[in-house]
């Protein structure tokens, strides 16, 4: 647990932290809660590297943070080319990589040049491919964060693992974005077992419900009033996992509101908190992650 919740901003967690010498890796931040993690970032001294798909739009995104220590580069998380040449590129250590940028709901069935349903490819494979590539740089960094973004949506996913791709069954947006965001929770616990040892730590956040890009297939947000936030504190869990001292040394673990979240017990309740055990169960990461090795290989 920590001292902030809800209401707390990206800002107001990243307080007195300072970050100068450190290098950050923003996914798709060129709207909502990636533009305001990559913001609260700069502005406590690292340097961020925006990840997009659209060079210009990150570019217009970098300019309206108005810190010089914000950089782009293209990728493409469709793309498992655009992911290799990414990281071909990248030079030096990474001490912050958060696996922000996302799709949902598509609403048909659509697949990338691998085959791979979009869905699954842009939120968690696209990313896996990214983590495993970037390893070196994480180990370099002596101490290096994951921050891998997952929703309350995961609770209606649980993994079927013969069929990611959704071959054999009938396609649904929600159930394909519940899958993927399943995936992204269990990316942070097979990463943090298999990397701790070198100073590496996963976890998985959800920001909570906040109006941005990720809804334009949904007809808007259909979270009630109460439970939906700014984008300023949206981010706040992604910064507090990716740079605070309080979760030094912690990984493995689903936060939301700012704090470690419930396992569940029962049935998911739409629109409620907590993190199913399965998003968590170390079995499932280990398949994961073999599977997605291949997937990529």
């Amino acid at each position: 647990m920590t001292p902030f919740g809800f209401t707390s901003t990206a800002s107001e967690v990243l307080a007195g932290v300072e970050l100068a010498g450190q290098r950050a890796l923003v996914t798709g931040a060129t709207s909502g809660v990636g533009v305001e993690t990559a913001r609260a970032l700069a502005a406590a001294g690292a340097e961020v590297v925006l990840g997009v798909r659209n060079v210009d739009a990150g570019k217009q995104t970098a300019t309206a943070i108005g810190n010089e220590n914000v950089s782009v580069a293209r990728l493409d998380l469709a793309d498992l080319a655009s992911v290799r040449s990414f990281v071909a590129d990248w030079d030096g250590p990474l001490h912050m990589l958060v696996n922000n940028a996302g799709i949902m709901a598509v609403p048909e069935l659509t697949r990338t040049p691998e085959g791979h349903e979009l869905q699954f490819a842009v939120n968690f494979l696209g990313h896996f491919a990214l983590t495993v590539g970037l390893h070196d740089a994480l180990a370099a960094a002596g101490g290096a964060r994951i921050v891998s973004l997952s929703s309350n949506a995961h609770q209606f996913g649980p993994p079927v693992f013969d069929d990611l791709d959704w071959i054999y069954r009938p396609y649904h947006p929600i159930g394909a974005y519940a899958d993927s965001k399943t995936a992204t929770a269990l990316l942070a616990v097979e990463a943090t077992r298999r990397w701790s040892d070198e100073g590496i730590f996963a976890n998985a956040v959800h920001p909570g419900a906040i109006a941005t890009n990720l809804q334009q297939h949904t007809g808007g947000l259909r979270t009630p009033v109460e439970r939906r936030k700014t984008v300023e504190q949206g981010a706040a869990t992604s910064v507090l996992a990716a740079a605070s001292p309080l979760l030094d040394g912690i990984g493995g673990r689903y936060f939301e509101d700012c704090n470690e979240a419930e396992v569940l017990t029962g049935a998911p309740v739409m629109f409620g908190g907590g993190v199913a055990p399965f998003a968590l169960d170390p079995a499932n990461a280990v398949r994961l992650w073999d599977l997605a090795t291949g997937f990529i290989s």
